[in-house]
């Protein structure tokens, strides 16, 4: 005699991968981000919601050209679901690190300039201390949710902490204005902020605000004067890395983070002007390393982030 309620389970003991892709695809909402979450193909993550469907005898995501969002079935089942995945991810991250060695994915995002130019020349010697640990680095200027898109870390340029993860101050950052010596051959060396006006000056756009550069003279601790200088010039960019390759062209001046230009000082491409004159107001003077709030947190993300904090406790002078 079949046993109708043993094959009822096995059936559903079948799908459990099946559920737990739809959750995924509830955090993405998009075949092609899920499916590059989990590591398969866009054709694999849809046949699987498909199986799913059919066994479920209802609908569970709702297909548009531009979109995908899933059915009052279909989020129901992802809420009364996700928590038991999340659950039984950090008891087998709990299993694993009682190995007593940092081992497996870390999911990290990290702003374009920033990652270029320092968090991947320093990857190599973590990676090599920690031979059971891999890096999945996103790079990235757009702020991502670390929790729905299953990020273990972001890098933050940001004048505060974010209130809603666990955050530590990777290291201070100041921006800094450059330029060839190849352009200040040809235009002049400015000495006040004021002469910036006659210099063609590379910014990043903030807006629909007339670009102006704000400075504060500085003397010892104390700041001895505020001016802000209109500025015009032949570029503009939103990414830091891409107005310092402008100055490196001797397209003109740029204002950009230490932590972009400081290769370049170093390798005398090219020069800081207005030592005496900082500007504030562009870039944050912050560079924050964020987790999301978590009971467990795997050996690998606290061995990552000691070392970040460590390679970059000194900041970036040139």
């Amino acid at each position: 005699m079949v046993n109708n309620g043993y094959m009822e389970t096995q059936r559903v003991e079948s799908l459990w991968t099946h559920l737990y892709w739809l959750t995924i695809l509830a955090q993405q909402g998009s075949y092609t981000r899920a499916a590059t979450r989990l590591g398969v193909s866009k054709a694999a993550m849809s046949q699987r919601i498909v199986e799913l469907e059919r066994a479920a005898g209802v609908s569970l995501v709702q297909r548009t050209t531009r979109s995908v969002r899933l059915t009052e079935a279909g989020q129901r089942l992802v809420d009364q679901t996700r928590g038991q995945y999340e659950d039984i991810a950090q008891s087998f991250a709990g299993v694993r690190d009682s190995a007593g060695i940092a081992r497996g994915e870390l999911r990290v995002t990290a702003p374009v300039a920033f990652a270029r130019q320092q968090l991947v020349p320093h990857l190599s010697a973590f990676l090599r201390a920690n031979p059971e640990v891999r890096v999945q680095l996103e790079v990235s200027d757009r702020i991502s949710s670390l929790a729905s898109e299953g990020f273990d870390l972001a890098i933050r340029h940001s004048a505060v902490a974010p209130e809603t993860h666990v955050a530590w101050t990777l290291c201070k950052t100041r921006s800094v204005i450059v330029a060839t010596r190849a352009y200040l051959k040809r235009r002049g060396t400015p000495s006040t902020p004021h002469e910036l006006a006659s210099h063609d000056c590379l910014f990043y756009p903030r807006a629909q605000d007339a670009p102006a550069w704000t400075f504060e003279r500085t003397t010892g601790r104390k700041a001895a004067g505020r001016v802000t200088v209109p500025i015009n010039g032949p570029f503009s960019a939103n990414n830091s890395e891409t107005l310092r390759d402008a100055a490196l062209d001797d397209l003109g001046i740029a204002l950009v983070p230490d932590f972009s230009a400081q290769a370049a000082l170093r390798a005398g491409q090219l020069v800081r002007l207005l030592p005496d004159w900082q500007p504030t107001g562009v870039f944050a003077e912050q560079l924050y390393v964020v987790r999301p709030y978590a009971s467990h947190v795997p050996r690998a993300v606290t061995a990552f982030v000691s070392y970040l904090r460590k390679t970059f406790e000194n900041g970036f002078s040139d």
